[in-house]
């Protein structure tokens, strides 16, 4: 246990630098120290949730159960575990391929696409930047004070996502499926564990690290491939997550002279990224199994997010911070503008992401995307002045080299995939 502790409490050991004042004020600024006071709110709901779920099964509530309750304990507990057997990406169905559409009518769409998927994604990213590293109510004798709760921000993001999802599963017609409500939660639990990582490590790091960090989850991903889903993977998809890694190596590595501090990548937040990357490996994954049940992707965002909005308001209950940053928000109300802006962003790019798919499917949607990040990271240099070196620019460029040449392997295999003879079937990708 003194392990962590000695990481927490040396968040800039890889770089030397002092720690800034405004993460030394008490042990519970510390980010280890925080994550294990929300794993523990979590493990509150999570524990009596499980020994529930363990006595209905026991008792065989399916066949004995009883009385108004015995729908919600079914449908939560244990479904009607009907699959779907005509899926064939296994993660979203089918898209539906236009029939008389013109080619006009099919640019404006993929430029309505492209730029409402930039548009939330390179804003979201702005303003989580600007929300974790920046100060608000600063004046000329004043020097402001910093929003410092993480998991409010994924609260607000997820309460959103959960109205958006809401209202568009009740006003569109949505299949039936079949899986347990609680299947849910474990999508739910890596998600927001994930997200809170992703914001709490822009305080020791810069957000163009970040983004390229991102960009490399392809190779815990294809890790959980194999741990959970049981994938296997070809040798162009080896190529291309280790030039990924390479170029983000080369980044990471690289240095600059007369750096500012809120450029510095420490210890800290790289052990952060690394926690992002393998919750969200395992949330991408286990979603990818069960999508298997008959469910859409706005049905699987409604059903996340229900969980996700039940964990995070209870930690924040439990440990007193909900009334503390809503206090925060009334104190600046600029913060309270970007907070929900935020959410917004987040909310309807998860819905831009479910259009561009079905629409014009992953392969589109990737390339999108992936400019998507290269225009961040030239953004965040640009407005809050990053620096990036020769080599930096070089790891840079060879991580989008490596995701397009795996945009086009992808492509080409799944040209190659539909003339294969019936009885053969593709090796699975991620």
């Amino acid at each position: 246990f003194a392990f962590p502790l000695v990481l927490a409490s040396l968040p800039t050991m890889a770089t030397g630098e002092e720690i800034p004042p405004a993460l030394q004020d008490s042990w519970g600024d510390f980010w280890l120290f925080r994550f294990f006071v929300n794993a523990a709110g979590y493990a509150s709901i999570v524990v009596p949730g499980f020994l529930l779920i363990q006595y209905f099964k026991r008792r065989n509530y399916l066949e004995t159960g009883r009385g108004i309750c015995f729908p919600v304990i079914k449908s939560c507990v244990f479904g009607s575990e009907v699959k779907s057997v005509h899926q064939d990406d296994g993660s979203l169905p089918p898209r539906a391929e236009p029939t008389e559409s013109s080619t006009a009518r099919q640019v404006f769409k993929l430029l309505f696409c492209a730029a409402g998927l930039q548009a939330s994604y390179l804003t979201w990213g702005v303003l989580q930047e600007r929300v974790m590293t920046r100060t608000y109510g600063a004046t000329e004798t004043d020097p402001g004070e910093k929003f410092k709760d993480s998991q409010f921000l994924v609260f607000m993001n997820r309460i959103l996502a959960f109205t958006v999802a809401g209202l568009y599963c009740a006003l569109t017609k949505q299949p039936r499926h079949g899986a347990p409500m609680y299947k849910y939660s474990f999508a739910s639990l890596s998600n927001i564990l994930s997200s809170w990582c992703q914001y709490e490590a822009l305080k020791y790091i810069s957000f163009p690290t970040q983004v390229l960090a991102k960009a490399s989850k392809v190779i815990p991903v294809m890790m959980m491939g194999k741990l959970v889903s049981r994938k296997s993977y070809e040798y162009w998809e080896y190529l291309t997550a280790a030039l990924i890694s390479v170029g983000v190596s080369m980044f990471l590595l690289s240095s600059a002279p007369n750096r500012h501090v809120s450029t510095v990548t420490t210890f800290s937040g790289v052990v952060l990224l690394a926690g992002y990357i393998i919750f969200d490996s395992f949330t991408s994954n286990w979603q990818d199994a069960l999508f298997t049940y008959k469910m859409s992707p706005v049905q699987m965002m409604f059903g996340v997010n229900v969980f996700s909005c039940l964990f995070t308001v209870g930690s924040l209950l439990e440990q007193g911070a909900l009334l503390e940053s809503v206090r925060f928000m009334t104190r600046h109300s600029e913060f309270m503008a970007h907070a929900v802006l935020l959410s917004v962003c987040s909310a309807c790019g998860q819905l831009f992401i479910f259009y561009t798919i079905n629409q014009f499917g992953a392969a589109v949607f990737t390339i999108i995307m992936t400019l998507r990040q290269a225009f961040a990271i030239l953004l965040s240099c640009l407005i809050y002045g990053h620096t990036v070196t020769v080599v930096g620019g070089l790891g840079v460029a060879v991580v989008f080299m490596a995701l397009f040449l795996r945009v086009y392997a992808r492509s080409r295999m799944k040209k190659r995939s539909k003339k294969l003879p019936p009885g053969e079937t593709p090796v699975q990708k991620v």
